[in-house]
Formats: structure tokens, C-alpha cells, sequence
């Protein structure tokens, strides 16, 4: 059965979870988790992307994420791909570090945002790492610790969370503990983290009923949600999809947005194609790969090939050409200048 692709949208809540290669460590020792959250830092600040729970856990890691206007798969490749890299040569190893896709949920905010931050949180006690709450609260690899300690993040909201549990930061904080404790001994809980129906219906015995009674709910492994948030999702998605089709059967090619790159910037194609620093191919040259990533679908590695340019590279003049589209006002289908 084919894999489906992701879900994403500008402002998405996604919970992520990422595995090593057969179950094997990503993280070994202090040093590698420091590497870790140090580039969570820097690529959520500079992606404008916030961070609501995260833990560490030896062979995976939880994040809880909402997209600012860079797309998930874009921060997270930016993510996996560097800290994959430091690894293998720190610990002189060679190969894949993470299993190869790692599973993203667009979560339903109103209903399981608190549910996951909790769920997220107490994973290094479910795992082990912490015999109990109160040393969880001082695993410096896991949000839990900078909530309860009220620490500032560039890159992790607290506030957002301690707010969910009051308007008075330390009355909030009490309640946010008191959440904590009650959800410590619940164990596991398969249906934010997989399961299909059973997140959009409620549970097992919940559908299980339901199915008797012949009732058929909008369902996707991809989305946790109730059905109408799980139907509006694919709906939203359908349409970014049929946007790429429709493009394609209108005889757009990397080939053709090339041509109108090269008219708005007043550049010659071949000088797209070519390198080259200077500072208006560059943005020319941006421009032309967001459009071939954003609205034709075509991933890095294919415009990486056709430019001759690495796959970080593609990446990186895809989120340079957003912004300069968004300040020239440019769009792909109408006629601008540049």
C-alpha cells in the first residue's frame, strides 16, 4: 500500500514522533542532547516555529509543533539532516540514523492540545529515565522542566501552556502540576499516537459500539481530530493536491517557471540555471525554486538536480524565495514585476 504524504498547513499543530534505525540510540550521552535541543533553538527561532512539549527519550523524541510559514517536513529535514550528520561523525559511524519517515499528526487544538503537552511530558517517566515526578522535573531534556521552573525560552512557549491552566502565572503552574500528577498514572495512551478511528470516535469500546450501530465516521492516521476537524483537514489538503494537478495539466514544468522567473527578474534562463553569488540571481534564482517546491511539488532532490545544488541548498533558497515573493507580491499564475 502506498505511504500517504503529509498534511500541512501554515499555523498546524503536529505532534511528531521520530525513532532510530531498528530502535537503536539517537542520543547516547549529554553531549548529543545538548547538540539536540541546541539546534531545536536555532531552527525553531529561525523558522518561527513554536514548540509547545518536547522530550528526549534514548531511541526517539516527541515534539509538539505549530508551523509558522516554513512547512514541517522543511524544519524537520533542516533538523534530522544536521543532527544526523554530527552524530555519525562523532561516534565515527556511517549510515541512516532515524527510521525513514517519522510520524506527523495535524492535532485538533481546542480538544488534545493539553492532553498531548501532558502526554509528551510524561514520557521519560513512562520510559523509565525519571523513577518519578518530582525527578522529572529536573530532566533538562523534557519541556516539563522549563515549565515548572517558569524558565523563559526563545524557542519554547511556556507561557502559551501555563496559560492554558490560568491567567495567575503561579495559581496556573499549581494546576498545570496538579494536571501532571493526575495523568502519571494512567499509562499509555495509544489513541494520541496512532490508531486511526479510535482518535476521531473516542477509543476501542467507543467504536466498537459505534460500528454496531452502523456509524461511519471521516477517519486518517495522519490527522487527531474529531470528523468534522478530520474531514476539514483533508478537505484543506485535497485542495493544495488538486492545486499541484491543475498546474501540472496546465502545462507548468520546472522548465516553464523558469521562463517566468527569468522575465520578472529580467535574467536569462541559462544564468538561472548556472552558479553564481550575485545578489540578483540569487533572489531570481530563489524565487524559481519555491515556486517549483511550493506550488509544482517537486521535492529538493528533483530541483537539487536540475540546479546542480545540494538538497540543504534547494531548502534553504525555498524559505529565502517565500519571503521574497511575499515582499515583491509575486504569484506563480499572475502577471508582476520584479
Amino acid at each position: 500500500m502506498p505511504r500517504q504524504s503529509r498534511i500541512d498547513t501554515s499555523g498546524a499543530l503536529h505532534h511528531i514522533i521520530c525513532r532510530g534505525m531498528e530502535q537503536r540510540d539517537i542520543f547516547k550521552d549529554d553531549i548529543d542532547r545538548d547538540n539536540f535541543v541546541q539546534r531545536l533553538s536555532g531552527i525553531f527561532s529561525d523558522t518561527k516555529t513554536a514548540c509547545y512539549a518536547w522530550a528526549l527519550i534514548p531511541n526517539h523524541f516527541h515534539l509538539l509543533l505549530r508551523t509558522g510559514k516554513v512547512p514541517v517536513s522543511t524544519v524537520m529535514r533542516r533538523l534530522l539532516t544536521g543532527y544526523a550528520v554530527s552524530f555519525n561523525r562523532r561516534h565515527k559511524r556511517r549510515g541512516h540514523l532515524f527510521q525513514n519517515r517519522y510520524k506527523s499528526i495535524l492535532c485538533q487544538e481546542d480538544t488534545y492540545l493539553m492532553e498531548l503537552v501532558r502526554y509528551i511530558h510524561l514520557n521519560p517517566l513512562r520510559a523509565g529515565i525519571v523513577p518519578d515526578l518530582e525527578a522529572l522535573s529536573g530532566y533538562i531534556y523534557s519541556g516539563h522542566s522549563r515549565i515548572v521552573r517558569l524558565k523563559k525560552s526563545d524557542w519554547q512557549d511556556v507561557e502559551k501552556v501555563v496559560g492554558m491552566f490560568g491567567k495567575r502565572r503561579h495559581q496556573a503552574l499549581k494546576k498545570y502540576e496538579q494536571f501532571m500528577a493526575k495523568g502519571a498514572g494512567e499509562g499509555k495512551k495509544p489513541e494520541l499516537t496512532g490508531g486511526g478511528l479510535i482518535r476521531s470516535v473516542g477509543g476501542w469500546h467507543e467504536l466498537k459500539e459505534l460500528r454496531k450501530m452502523k456509524v461511519h465516521f471521516k477517519s486518517d492516521e495522519r490527522v487527531l481530530g474529531d470528523s468534522d476537524f478530520v474531514e476539514e483537514v483533508l478537505g484543506l489538503a485535497s485542495e493544495a493536491m488538486e492545486q499541484k494537478y491543475r498546474l501540472r495539466a496546465e502545462g507548468y514544468t520546472f522548465e516553464k517557471i523558469a521562463g517566468k522567473v527569468g522575465e520578472l527578474f529580467d535574467i536569462k534562463i541559462n544564468d538561472l540555471r548556472g552558479p553564481g553569488k550575485q545578489p540578483h540571481r540569487v533572489r531570481a534564482r530563489s524565487v524559481l525554486i519555491f515556486w517549483a517546491v511550493q506550488e509544482l511539488g517537486m521535492t529538493a532532490t528533483e530541483v537539487g538536480l536540475k540546479l546542480r545544488m545540494s538538497q540543504s541548498s534547494v531548502s534553504r533558497a525555498a524559505q529565502r524565495g517565500r519571503s521574497i515573493a511575499e515582499e515583491l507580491k509575486l504569484s506563480l499564475e499572475n502577471d508582476g514585476n520584479a
